[in-house]
């Protein structure tokens, strides 16, 4: 087994996202060396300036450049992922999250790679996942514990909604907050239990430096739990917004699943997600706690980026209106 202190070159797929930037930087500022493929370098602009990143472009789907990607690292972080596909029937996401997962262990095998960390989903499960979404990640966990082996050892990490200043999740809101005076909202008593992106690139750290944390799976949550109703009213409060907030019923919310997935473009709210929606994302046993991390309040850290983000766009219309 390769012992911790030479996990020193790192791959991180879908490192140019929202996660994957954070992570990326946590880790280069403890001295390792980062890979992340794009295939879209513009995407990437901001990690340039970053000592020990390396982007390079590819196409992480293509199997035989797969095997170039991660050759000579020390281990791979694969945080691929989608929320909503073109179509309706499931490949995508089973393309996306079970079939690049099987070609990544492939490779990571080929490459004699001895840790493959997968970025999952709270309530994943490949049978009873309500959604092609949790059901494909669910099929993707079982895929790393069935092909790995034992020369592979792998980490899984079950988040809960990732919240923090370029999430899409709380921005998402806080925009059809802004643009309207009431929000109609579907799936309103789900709850959840926010996870601060810092401390998901943490915890990240602390498990590939730990080999107790191998071949384990860690549920990822805030020590706060919300209903989505409770989240959209707090967001409306920190920007000040006085706003109606229309729970709807469960009959009404897929209604609005269905009008917003067949007659508005841009995928803003789907069938599939309506349906990820039927269960909560909470766990049962934090594995922030388990690896020696605190969990962040999100009613601590959501007010100050979405209160600077709203003074940003304020200073920007300010200087439009005035040429500036």
């Amino acid at each position: 087994m390769t012992s911790k202190s030479s996990l020193r070159n790192i791959c991180i797929l879908g490192g140019t996202g929202f996660v994957g930037r954070e992570i990326a930087s946590r880790l280069v500022q403890k001295g390792n060396s980062v890979r992340i493929p794009t295939r879209n370098r513009q995407r990437a602009r901001n990690l340039l300036v970053l000592p020990g990143i390396e982007i390079i472009n590819a196409d992480v789907h293509d199997e035989s450049a797969l095997r170039d990607i991660v050759s000579g690292t020390d281990a791979v972080i694969n945080l691929i992922g989608i929320l909503n596909e073109k179509g309706r029937d499931g490949r995508e996401f089973y393309r996306t999250h079970v079939q690049l997962v099987e070609k990544l262990i492939t490779a990571c095998q080929d490459n004699d790679i001895p840790l493959l960390l997968q970025m999952s989903a709270l309530k994943a499960n490949a049978e009873t996942g309500p959604s092609h979404y949790l059901r494909s990640k669910g099929a993707a966990e079982q895929a790393l514990k069935n092909l790995c082996g034992d020369e592979l050892s792998w980490i899984i990490f079950q988040p809960s909604a990732i919240f923090g200043p370029d999430d899409s999740f709380i921005n998402r809101f806080a925009q059809m907050l802004r643009l309207s005076p009431f929000l109609p909202l579907a799936r309103p008593y789900t709850r959840f239990a926010p996870v601060y992106v810092v401390d998901v690139a943490n915890a990240v750290c602390c498990a590939l430096e730990n080999h107790a944390a191998y071949n384990r799976t860690y549920q990822l949550y805030g020590p706060e739990e919300y209903s989505l109703q409770e989240i959209v009213a707090e967001i409306a409060q920190i920007l000040k917004l006085k706003r109606r907030i229309i729970p709807l019923p469960d009959r009404l919310s897929k209604i609005q699943a269905w009008f917003l997935d067949y007659a508005v473009p841009g995928k803003i709210f789907t069938i599939d997600n309506y349906r990820s929606m039927a269960v909560s994302s909470i766990g049962t046993e934090n594995g922030l706690t388990a690896l020696g991390l605190i969990p962040t309040s999100m009613s601590t850290i959501m007010p100050y980026y979405l209160v600077h983000q709203d003074n940003q766009k304020r200073l920007a219309l300010f200087r439009q209106r005035n040429g500036r």
